[in-house]
């Protein structure tokens, strides 16, 4: 066992704070990863909120990349040295997901046995509950060896550790649940960084047109320059019709997006997604609802009339083993800019503050570096 230093958020609402906490040897299945880098995520935000559950206190951090320090005993294809990039999803291997060929589906993904504990102060020995079972704003941090994913060491850490959440989350949204390829239109309502991040991928996948809605002329420009066509300022506009103009004028006959995301997870937003799309075409909600908001009401004869499909995407419908090494090549090639979604580098004193700073909409991504 050893102590390093993490970020906390001890009571909901309260402050996130910086302590000491114990971090144990890895057992079997489990890893122990020198973190280089972690992102602010909005879900931290919301563990801290009491958003996700009440299992205070908890450790933050999940978006994060390292090197391996230590593995316990049944670790294969890992060891010391290795960079990796983090992730929420370490398959079974078992499930019925998993046995058919499907592991971005799998219905039992696992985490560390092991429980990371405060070291002193108030509450020494309480057991932290991880974020998404990393908790990376830390030092070290203790994980199953399936949520390491080895990727290029040359890669910049702070840009690639984007991928183990927000950043994978919107590439997949577009490319593996929605499917985009060259001749599809799309559209992506909301432009925070999972949003971006659709555009990003909707770009790498030759789409075209491809149209950023907001309502923050700050974040339609970020969207612009991350491959977006159009723009589209729903403050001013109804993005319904503005996005079935813009499809209209690309291709005859058209009557919206092929592939329309709904990166804000709200009712309202989720109905523009449903009209805003062409027949047959895929509305793709990747944007978290809370638990009390419920899917507008809409004619069913709409349902049925409009066809296509209706998706939700549940971490980009990643496979980490392939998707990160593939984007992390491609970022190597200059083909992707994940530096583009880093809008600074910070301390783990300074979690606080950047919450603060994602709240208001001026970062796409701070980055704690360690």
């Amino acid at each position: 066992m050893q102590q390093v230093k993490a970020v906390i958020a001890r009571a909901k609402g309260e402050p996130v704070e910086i302590v000491t906490i114990n971090v144990p040897d890895p057992g079997p299945g489990e890893a122990v990863v020198k973190v280089a880098s972690c992102g602010v995520c909005h879900t931290d935000l919301h563990y801290r909120e009491g958003g996700i559950n009440d299992d205070f206190p908890f450790l933050l951090g999940h978006e994060a990349s390292g090197v391996v320090e230590a593995v316990g005993p049944e670790v294969s294809g890992l060891v010391p040295g290795d960079f990796v990039v983090l992730n929420w999803r370490a398959v079974c291997g078992e499930c019925r997901a998993c046995r058919r060929g499907e592991a971005q589906y799998c219905f039992n993904t696992h985490n560390a046995k092991q429980k990371m504990t405060l070291a002193d102060g108030e509450g020494a020995g309480t057991e932290l509950s991880p974020a998404l079972g990393i908790g990376a704003f830390a030092e070290k941090t203790l994980v199953a060896a399936g949520q390491c994913t080895k990727v290029d060491p040359q890669a910049r850490p702070a840009a690639v550790g984007l991928l183990g959440c927000g950043v994978m989350a919107g590439i997949g949204a577009a490319i593996n649940t929605g499917a985009v390829t060259r001749g599809r239109s799309v559209a992506v309502l909301g432009c925070g960084g999972v949003g971006v991040a659709a555009i990003a991928g909707s770009a790498l996948a030759g789409a075209s047109p491809i149209i950023a809605v907001d309502i923050d002329a700050k974040k339609l420009e970020t969207a612009r320059r991350m491959g977006a066509t159009h723009v589209v300022d729903s403050s001013v506009v109804d993005p319904v019709v503005e996005i079935k103009r813009i499809c209209a004028q690309t291709y005859e006959g058209a009557d919206g997006a092929d592939v329309v995301i709904d990166a804000v997870g709200r009712p309202e937003t989720w109905k523009q997604a449903f009209y805003a799309r062409d027949l047959a075409g895929t509305v793709v909600l990747v944007g978290v609802p809370t638990p009390d908001m419920k899917v507008p009401e809409i004619p069913l004869i709409d349902v049925f009339g409009r066809g296509g499909s209706l998706k939700s995407s549940w971490y980009g419908d990643c496979l980490p083993s392939r998707d990160f090494p593939m984007l992390v090549d491609l970022y190597r090639q200059g083909r992707l800019d994940l530096d583009a979604f880093v809008s600074e580098e910070i301390g783990l004193g300074e979690v606080e503050a950047a919450f603060e700073r994602m709240h208001h909409g001026d970062v796409l991504r701070s980055v704690v570096v360690l």
